[in-house]
C-alpha cells in the first residue's frame, strides 16, 4: 500500500496494533528515514502508550509499557556489526507471553524470528511517499 505522509504511516501502525495480539514479533525493514520509527510511534498510540517513542538506534532498545501489562519492546540492531548479548535479550523478551517486539535491522538474528510473526517491508518512493508490505513469516501478504 503506498503511505503519503508521516501521519498516514502512524495511522497505519494504529490501525495495525488493532490486528495483533501479543505475542508477536515484527520485523521491520526498510533504508534508514524509511519510516519505521513513525510506523512504531502509530503501533504504540494504538496499544495505549502515551510515552513519546523515539528511535532505539543508540541504545539498541527501549521499552514501553501497555494496557494488558505486556510491553512494547523495540530493537534496533542498525549500529552493530555483531549483536552479542543482545541476542540474547531478544530471545528472552520473545519469550514473554505479554509482549510485542519490533525489531529493525533483524539480518544477524532473522533465526530467532518465528512462523506466524511478521516482517513489514518499507521503500522509499521518488515521489516522498512510501510503499509498505505487510506479511507474514510464512510469507502470506496481509
Amino acid at each position: 500500500m503506498k503511505v503519503k505522509s508521516s501521519q498516514e504511516m502512524v495511522k497505519l501502525g494504529e490501525e495495525f496494533a488493532k490486528k495483533i495480539a501479543p505475542p508477536v514479533v515484527i520485523e521491520l525493514v526498510g533504508d534508514v528515514g524509511a519510516g519505521k520509527t513513525t510506523f512504531t510511534q502509530g503501533l504504540a498510540k494504538g496499544l495505549g502508550i502515551a510515552d513519546e517513542i523515539t528511535s532505539p538506534s543508540f541504545t539498541i532498545s527501549k521499552r514501553y509499557a501497555f494496557l494488558n501489562g505486556g510491553e512494547l519492546a523495540h530493537y534496533d540492531f542498525y549500529r552493530l556489526n555483531d549483536v552479542g548479548i543482545m541476542r540474547e535479550e531478544l530471545a528472552e523478551t520473545m519469550s514473554e507471553d505479554g509482549n510485542i517486539v519490533v525489531v529493525e535491522w533483524a539480518g544477524e538474528v532473522a533465526d530467532l524470528l518465528g512462523v506466524g510473526d511478521y516482517r513489514i517491508n518499507f521503500t522509499m518512493l521518488e515521489d516522498g511517499a512510501r510503499e509498505v508490505e505487510i506479511e507474514t513469516l510464512e510469507g502470506d501478504k496481509i
